[in-house]
């Protein structure tokens, strides 16, 4: 009994210490900046700085199906997939928009232009500059689905329309962590907002 409580405890022991490092090496990935302009109780108004992104069109309409074959194209180009076999640093959030087609994006580190980047060896990946943008965010945890981007999506588009708030486009998931991050997991829905004026 003993053995096995020893065994269990060193177990949990190197978990614990996998997940900060891991939490650790995620906490220094590029991210998507923003300022938070409006914070209510279940979600926030943010504005978000120009960028240029990676996108992949997907013939899905799950995030389950979304989620994997998108990241193996995107991944496939910044894990040197391009006339350069150049790697690109990952950043974060992976951005997903999920309808009757899908896209999945990464923001692209921004040392780089559309023309310093190396030319993706799949076709179907094609570069898009947004502008800077007011969006609406709800975060969750754990791991995402299907229904919690349902159900956070119906959630969102309610809080906005409680605080008189109109959006424009699609929807949007973003998740922040690898898929081996355990703790601490974060995610999110966001939308951009059409005419924005503070509330507060």
């Amino acid at each position: 009994m003993k053995t096995f409580i020893i065994v269990v405890a060193i177990i949990f022991a190197v978990v614990f210490i996998s997940q900060a490092f891991v939490m650790s090496s995620s906490s220094d990935i590029e991210q998507h900046p923003y300022i938070v302009l409006e914070t209510y109780e279940d979600f926030e108004i943010r504005q978000y700085a120009p960028a240029l992104f990676s996108s992949v069109k997907l013939d899905a309409n799950s995030y389950e199906n979304t989620s994997s074959s998108g990241f193996r194209v995107l991944a496939g180009y910044i894990f040197g997939g391009n006339e350069e076999s150049k790697s690109i640093a990952m950043t974060s959030p992976v951005r997903m928009e999920i309808g009757d087609s899908s896209k999945m994006s990464f923001m692209v580190p921004k040392a780089y232009t559309v023309e310093s980047l190396p030319k993706p060896n799949n076709s179907k990946i094609y570069f898009e500059e947004d502008s800077q943008k007011v969006m609406a965010a709800i975060e969750f945890g754990g791991w995402a689905n299907d229904e919690k981007i349902k159900s956070y999506q119906e959630k969102l588009n309610e809080l906005l329309t409680q605080n008189g708030y109109k959006h424009k486009g699609n929807f949007a998931y973003l998740g922040y962590n690898p898929p081996y991050q355990i703790l601490n997991r974060r995610n999110e829905i966001v939308v951009e907002l059409d005419e924005y004026q503070a509330k507060n």
